[in-house]
């Protein structure tokens, strides 16, 4: 097993109190089956994974045994299961007795209850939290993985503003955007990718659909990669045929400003709700107040396996200490209804020298 997932296995299990934690994908995958594994291929439905501190077991349908086997580079066992009776007999040999942890944020209702009454273990546990917790700082190789998916993103993002023209749609836009960055490394997109343009660029989390592109629209995309199961979440606004020294020009700066200000305060020790605060106030004091109340959302989040890492981020009422090794997001915005909006999002990690931008 990984000295860094061994680690952190045995921190979850102190943490939860569990003897052994019993993992269950969905037509999902649980992204701490993700985070346990590695694994970066196959579909892994209705996979159990049984994680201790000496070794991970991957019980595999013959569908996903050879794709397991091959991922496991000797460090995971699989076996191999061919039916729920074989399943259930193993699983029982295992945790029966044992206090069972399962991720209680993932594993559905019906799922807990029928491997209560099945594999008889002694008590169950839930072990969400304490994942959460353990994912929180990053490893080196976790780092990189985010670091590349951000590289992607932003090179995706470059390169679509060469595609941009009156009278393409929001969608086009961003099924290109999706296709550029698969071919440039992207394992898949770490969520639905958002575009906007003009007025819709004022709702933060609007569904690309078939508004066409006109000249003097801002133009908003946030999105990103995965690589090795990791997420990256990048955002950019583009002033579409849009003047220097216009109102939606100012918007840009004064944002990128408030995002650049905050970056600078990264640094360990300083906690969500303080960073959230200096882009807060650049933005409401700016151009004499215009824009006071305008940015409508936390300023950042936590980036991992999943593109919300964890609980608590950098928002008003934030109390996270920032750590050496945490990565978060910097997104700053203004949002005008009726006219549009900006927002500037960067991907950062935290180190002992302050932030470094991935």
């Amino acid at each position: 097993m990984d000295k860094w997932i061994s680690k952190k296995i045995g921190c979850v299990l102190r943490e939860s109190g569990a003897d052994k934690i019993l993992l269950f994908n969905t037509g999902t995958r649980d992204p701490n089956f993700l985070y346990v594994t590695g694994f970066n291929s196959g579909l892994f439905e209705g996979t159990f994974t049984l994680v201790d501190e000496y070794k991970i077991t991957v019980f595999a349908s013959p569908l996903e045994y050879e794709d397991a086997k091959r991922m496991s580079k000797g460090q995971i066992e699989v076996i191999k299961v061919g039916g729920s009776s074989e399943l259930s007999s193993a699983l029982e040999k295992e945790v029966k007795g044992s206090i069972l942890g399962v991720d209680g944020d993932f594993l559905p209702y019906k799922r807990y209850i029928s491997m209560k009454n099945r594999l008889k273990p002694k008590k169950m546990v839930d072990a969400s939290a304490a994942f959460l917790n353990a994912r929180i700082i990053k490893s080196e190789p976790e780092v990189r993985s985010i670091g590349k998916a951000a590289s992607i993103t932003k090179e995706a993002m470059r390169m679509i503003e060469g595609i941009l023209k009156a009278g393409i749609t929001e969608r086009e836009i961003a099924s290109s955007f999706d296709s550029i960055s698969c071919s440039i490394g992207s394992e898949e997109p770490s969520f639905k990718t958002i575009v906007c343009f003009g007025k819709n660029a004022a709702m933060p989390h609007h569904s690309p659909d078939s508004t066409r592109l006109k000249k003097g629209d801002l133009v908003l995309i946030d999105a990103g990669a995965k690589v090795g199961n990791y997420c990256s979440d990048i955002t950019r606004t583009i002033l579409f045929g849009i003047q220097k020294k216009s109102k939606k020009s100012e918007m840009h700066e004064i944002v990128e400003e408030a995002q650049s200000l905050a970056i600078k305060a990264i640094k360990p020790g300083a906690t969500g709700k303080d960073i959230h605060a200096i882009s807060a106030n650049h933005i409401n004091t700016s151009a004499k107040g215009a824009y006071n109340g305008t940015f409508i959302h936390s300023l950042g989040h936590q980036i991992g396996i999943e593109v919300h890492d964890g609980g608590l981020g950098l928002s008003p009422t934030s109390d996270l200490k920032l750590k050496e090794g945490m990565v978060v997001s910097v997104e700053p915005g203004i949002y005008l209804p009726g006219s549009g909006g900006v927002r500037i999002e960067d991907d950062i990690l935290v180190t002992r020298k302050g932030a470094r931008i991935l």
